[in-house]
């Protein structure tokens, strides 16, 4: 069983950044691919971006394409959002997930674990 905790989420300015961290625990996930995944009021959890087990392949929705950077340092078995230049349309909870397969994939029922989710809050 593998337990991810969110963190780094809150309020900022349109324009502006945050870093979002996932902790793993109860499994080391060097092994795991891992992703990224948000939910707006009313819409559907959707597909941010998604890292390899090494962190040497990465994916990411168009949307968030060139502002949002995945990452993970496997040593502290924790992955990293990075999100810069924020609009109100990036406000939703942003969920880690964590897939027992190496390979990236944006497809939300092939992600085995969940966080609870982080908010994110861009105002304009």
């Amino acid at each position: 069983q593998v337990h991810l905790v969110e963190s780094g989420g809150g309020s900022v300015q349109a324009g502006g950044s945050l870093r979002l961290s996932c902790a793993a625990s109860g499994r080391t996930i060097n092994s795991y691919a891992m992703g990224w995944f948000r939910e707006a009021p009313g819409r559907e959890r959707e597909f941010a971006a998604t890292i390899n087990w090494s962190g040497r392949s990465t994916y990411y929705a168009d949307s968030v394409k060139g502002r949002f950077t995945i990452s993970r340092d496997n040593g502290k078995n924790t992955v990293y959002l990075q999100m810069n230049s924020l609009t109100p349309e990036d406000t939703a909870v942003y969920y880690c997930a964590a897939r027992m397969n190496a390979d990236v994939t944006t497809t939300r029922g092939a992600y085995d674990y969940w966080g609870r989710g982080t908010q994110v809050t861009v105002s304009s």
